[in-house]
């Protein structure tokens, strides 16, 4: 009885290995070599770097010459208070990339990019998960209603990597983030929606059938406590698996890669860090390895991952090496 137990496991993992080689052998639908390249900017993680956010952020428009930014909205700063709001510096990033013609992903949620993950105020903290996720929705409908109209959005993405359980975060309710993106769709049908989840930790089905759009991170050199640092072995055809299965389930299904890193990871953050640490464990040539990576992979949209570090580099110490880099990648596809 245990032999045929053991055999039949056995087929199994030849079946399901058998099927992701084969899934490895075909570039997805979504393959292109013309690939969109954008940025993720937080004014939060910008100003504890000790950066000028307003300057960092024009930098990256003018300068940088990014044409697609991912912005998040932290709950934090938008409502400071309960009740009262503060959207002068949201419309003030919003209005400036109308300006440029540049495209703007609005990340709403709790769960938005940069740790801890999840931006909470303080006086959200105290309330219970029911009355905590009435006031999100409540945020939700007055973010979305303020700028749904813009001229530079172009796309939603609710929460982020929620169904990676990573940062200071309340556990997952499958059902709330089903809330939150009808919540949205409600009030904006026109936009629609980016769900994201991890690289290479996750099968991505879960979030792709949720999302208008789906939105894959791709982290090479990470570090954590057990591991320490460690540079992930998987080929470009490892993504190309994945996107693979999730056309076979929801065909013709966008696929973007909402972070690519572009920036040092390590237990503390970057700028807590020795310059000469960051430089061993993420060199110039591993950030343009990374890009070349995403090249190979060749979904249609990248966004890197740290140009606030970049930025932070180049000012504070003199270094714009990693700046000008992705200026020419910029420059190929604008």
């Amino acid at each position: 009885m245990l032999s045929k137990i053991i055999k039949f496991f056995i087929l199994i993992l030849v079946l399901v290995f058998g099927a992701l080689f084969f899934l490895t052998l075909h570039k997805p639908q979504n393959y292109t070599e013309n690939i969109k390249w954008g940025v993720t900017y937080s004014k939060f993680f910008a100003e504890k770097a000790g950066l000028d956010w307003k300057k960092t952020y024009l930098a990256v428009l003018d300068d940088l010459g990014s044409k697609r930014v991912r912005i998040p909205v932290y709950w934090q700063f938008v409502e400071p208070e309960e009740g009262k709001y503060f959207f002068e510096d949201l419309d003030w990033m919003m209005s400036e990339a109308e300006k440029r013609q540049t495209e703007i992903i609005l990340v709403v949620g709790r769960k938005v990019p940069r740790w801890p993950e999840c931006h909470i105020p303080d006086w959200a903290r105290e309330l219970d998960e029911s009355k905590q996720q009435s006031k999100m929705l409540e945020l939700i409908e007055k973010v979305v209603k303020r700028y749904h109209q813009s001229i530079s959005l172009s796309v939603w993405q609710v929460e982020n990597e929620p169904f990676l359980a990573f940062g200071e975060c309340p556990t997952l309710d499958t059902e709330f983030l089903d809330r939150e993106i009808a919540k949205v769709k409600n009030l904006d049908p026109k936009h629609p929606i980016l769900i994201t989840d991890s690289g290479e930790i996750s099968i991505w089905l879960r979030a792709a059938k949720r999302g208008d759009i789906f939105g894959t991170t791709m982290y090479r050199i990470i570090w954590n406590e057990h591991l320490k640092y460690f540079k992930y072995p998987l080929p470009p055809s490892f993504f190309w698996a994945k996107a693979n299965l999730v056309n076979f389930f929801y065909k013709n299904k966008p696929i973007i890669v909402c972070e690519l890193q572009g920036e040092y990871w390590g237990p503390k953050q970057s700028y807590e860090t020795p310059l000469e640490l960051e430089m061993k464990h993420y060199s110039l040539g591993e950030f343009k390895n990374s890009i070349n990576y995403a090249k190979a992979v060749g979904f249609s949209e990248v966004y890197l991952w740290g140009v606030e570090w970049w930025y932070w580099l180049k000012e504070e110490h003199g270094n714009a090496d990693y700046w000008e880099e992705t200026k020419k990648v910029f420059q190929e596809s604008n």
